[in-house]
C-alpha cells in the first residue's frame, strides 16, 4: 500500500475510491507468498540444500537459506510488488 501511495498515486486513489484496494492488496500478497515459496523450494533443490545438511551443519544451512530467501525476496519484489 505504501508503494502505491508513493509511486502509483492514481492507481491507489482509483482502487481506494472504488472499494477494491483491500482485495487488490490481498491478491498481491497471496501471489507474492506463493511465488516466494516456489522460488525458495526451487533454489533449495538446485543448490542441494537438504534436511541432512541442516542436521549436519546448521550454520551453513542457515547461511545458505538466508541467501536463498534474500534472492527470492528480490525477485518477488521486482516481478510482483513493484511491477
Amino acid at each position: 500500500m505504501r508503494y502505491l501511495k508513493e509511486y502509483r498515486r492514481a492507481t491507489y486513489i482509483t482502487l481506494f475510491t472504488s472499494g477494491r484496494l483491500n482485495n487488490y492488496l490481498a491478491d498481491i500478497d497471496r501471489q507474492a507468498q506463493e511465488r516466494m515459496e516456489r522460488l525458495t523450494e526451487q533454489m533449495k533443490r538446485v543448490q542441494g540444500i537438504t534436511e541432512q545438511l541442516k542436521a549436519e551443519n546448521a550454520l551453513e544451512w542457515t547461511q545458505r537459506m538466508n541467501n536463498i530467501r534474500a534472492c527470492a525476496k528480490e525477485i518477488v519484489e521486482k516481478e510482483i510488488i513493484f511491477a
